[in-house]
């Protein structure tokens, strides 16, 4: 099947995902969870195969890291599908009921998108998290991962495609697999609603200057933590949390600010390299690794100035006590999401009750941080008369 046609396909599926019960979709979700844990040895097989071809071709820890599915990772997956299953529902919703003094119904509908095109790197559970919430959101989506993880990914996405074929229109949930096809996927904007590219900057400006559709990017995470003088909470907990849980995610620590008045400066350091984390000096590296760049600062003025000119809108945070402090951090900075006294790495879909995600937004138009399935809708006006004409 050409790209031309697999897009056509798609555009006819999101119209009857519209019209769906939320049954039939939960169904789904369900057939996609159990058919994982089925399949789990031929998941860790084809797996195997991407890590065998991950060493070598010599890449990085990091990313051997985010290739890697583990039987942990699978019952994840699974219970992931569940997790977005029990979500509240948001097709069809009514949000807003207004009656007009002449009786006239305004209602605010919440429907999907329609056909979603989403390229990514690295993450082959990035398929299961990208089916699971088109289905639950109504949207038809067509995938393209990264070829490092081709054998993961086919795998993923045959499991999904068998599982749905019961209850999903064809065309509901799609692959490709090449940069060709990319390329011929971000000319057709009559078929495709919205592009949603996940990775590194070279994908994500690629993204932008071919698609002919809206672009909602998924950027680096340029992650800032800065620790004020009258931090009262445990900051070398916070720290460490945030830099060495997972090194290799989006909303790992990058950049670990910290004021000069601080009396547990060098405790923090020294558990740092303790748990093997290099300290640098660049501070516009996402370093997806054992690696933080460190900033002294004399007060809060100083260390939003740095962040402002640093960041990557994801993740910021702040560790202090003073809510006038707090508010300063708060008013003065534009990111995703904002973490008081937390970890950067609380900026997840699942961590903030959406069951998953796309992915963590850097754009505004439509979505700011993580979207999960209500962040994959829109809404629509309903009018309800009885005879009504305007005068």
């Amino acid at each position: 099947m050409s790209i031309l046609e697999l897009a056509k396909k798609a555009k006819e599926a999101s119209l009857v995902l519209q019209g769906l019960s939320e049954e039939m979709r939960l169904t789904a979700l369900d057939a996609i969870s159990k058919a994982i844990l089925s399949r789990r040895a031929e998941i860790i097989i084809e797996n195997q195969k991407d890590l065998i071809e991950a060493q070598k071709n010599k890449l990085s820890s990091s990313l051997v890291e985010r290739l890697t599915i583990t039987d942990e990772g699978i019952s994840a997956l699974s219970n992931m599908c569940i997790e977005v299953a029990n979500q509240k529902q948001v097709v069809g919703m009514i949000v807003e009921n207004n009656t007009r003094a002449d009786g006239l119904v305004i209602q605010k509908q919440r429907i999907p998108l329609g056909v979603i095109g989403m390229i990514f790197e690295s993450r082959p559970n990035v398929v299961v998290d990208g089916a699971a919430l088109a289905i639950k959101s109504g949207n038809a989506i067509i995938l393209k991962g990264g070829k490092e993880a081709q054998h993961s990914n086919r795998v993923l996405f045959e499991i999904i495609k068998k599982a749905i074929a019961s209850v999903m229109p064809e065309g509901a949930v799609n692959l490709i697999e090449t940069r060709e096809d990319v390329s011929e996927l971000l000319k057709l904007n009559q078929y495709i609603d919205l592009m949603v590219p996940r990775g590194g900057s070279a994908l994500i400006q690629f993204v932008k200057t071919h698609a002919t559709m809206p672009v909602v990017a998924h950027d680096k995470g340029l992650c800032h933590m800065y620790v004020h003088s009258d931090c009262a909470v445990d900051a070398t907990k916070i720290v460490l949390n945030a830099k060495t849980q997972r090194p290799g995610v989006c909303n790992a620590l990058e950049t670990l600010i910290l004021n000069e008045s601080y009396p547990k400066n060098e405790e923090i350091l020294k558990a740092l390299k303790e748990a093997g984390v290099e300290i640098k000096q660049e501070y516009d590296t996402e370093w997806l690794d054992k690696k933080i760049s460190l900033k002294y600062v004399k007060n809060e003025r100083e260390a939003i100035e740095h962040i402002k000119k640093h960041s990557s809108h994801h993740t910021e945070a702040i560790l202090a006590k003073d809510p006038k402090v707090i508010e300063e951090f708060l008013n003065s900075l534009d990111a995703s999401c904002i973490a008081i006294n937390a970890s950067t790495r609380f900026n997840d879909g699942g961590e903030l009750g959406l069951g998953a995600e796309l992915g963590i937004s850097t754009s505004k138009l439509h979505a700011y941080g993580p979207m999960g399935a209500q962040e994959m809708t829109t809404t629509r006006f309903i009018v309800i008369g009885n005879g009504h004409v305007r005068k």
